[in-house]
């Protein structure tokens, strides 16, 4: 089957930017569970274990590309930044933008679905397909085409407010609208010592704002504060 559908492997792959060394486990990583058991003789492997492989590299990969990008940030700061780009929606975008849809093998009931669009299906290859460079040509390989692929989100993350004082620029921007400074308190603890959770509560004018929490109260008072700067700038007044 593979011969068969060389042309589009080798499309693929120069989509991927990555050369195979065994195209065996890209065609792997582009076959759908529908697909092999429609087409149960053939005796095929379907993507499914490649996808479990890949969540875990590109969680890995990403990991190692925000602590270098972010140096300064602390591991919550750096959890919401990865949470908010490798996620089903993101993954599924990118997968749409490298054309994945066109080259995935689906069942035909997948195929009445609309299964080349649907997102879950578009960020499970994408998985499977980084697992499959990761086993083709190692750590490096993998970081590699992630890192291009990722390129243009992690720079807008750059830019973004995400990585920057969250304190700082709510008590600038109270100061600058109410000339107010907010102020924290904690809520409530939760856990043992070594794991406790803390919640904490920032007021204006005597009033709750918002609330957020973190594993020290240093993290949950950024959280609580980006949190007010999201409702402060969404609305007018406050």
């Amino acid at each position: 089957m593979m011969n068969k559908r060389k042309p589009i492997l080798e499309k693929l792959e120069t989509t991927l930017g990555y050369s195979f060394k065994d195209m065996k486990i890209l065609e792997e990583s582009i076959i759908h569970k529908s697909y092999a058991h429609e087409n149960a003789a053939q005796k095929l492997r379907h993507n499914e274990r490649l996808e479990f492989l890949g969540d875990a590299v590109l969680d890995l990969v990403v990991s190692d590309l925000l602590m270098e990008k972010f140096p300064e940030s602390h591991e919550g700061e750096l959890s919401r930044i990865r949470a908010s780009i490798v996620n089903e929606d993101q993954l599924a975008k990118l997968a749409m933008s490298l054309e994945l849809g066109k080259s995935i093998y689906l069942g035909k009931g997948e195929e009445r679905t609309k299964g080349r669009i649907k997102a879950s299906i578009l960020a499970n290859t994408y998985e499977a397909i980084v697992a499959a460079i990761y086993l083709d040509g190692g750590y490096r390989a993998a970081y590699t085409v992630v890192q291009e692929h990722f390129r243009p989100v992690l720079d807008q993350a750059a830019k973004s407010d995400i990585n920057r004082d969250y304190k700082t620029k709510l008590q600038e921007e109270t100061q600058a609208r109410h000339k107010l400074v907010p102020q924290y308190k904690v809520t409530q603890e939760k856990g043992p010592d070594h794991d406790k959770v803390f919640q904490i509560q920032v007021s204006l004018k005597g009033k709750p704002l918002a609330f957020g929490s973190g594993k020290n109260k240093k993290e949950a008072e950024q959280d609580a504060a980006r949190s007010a700067l999201k409702i402060l700038r969404e609305e007018e007044t406050f």
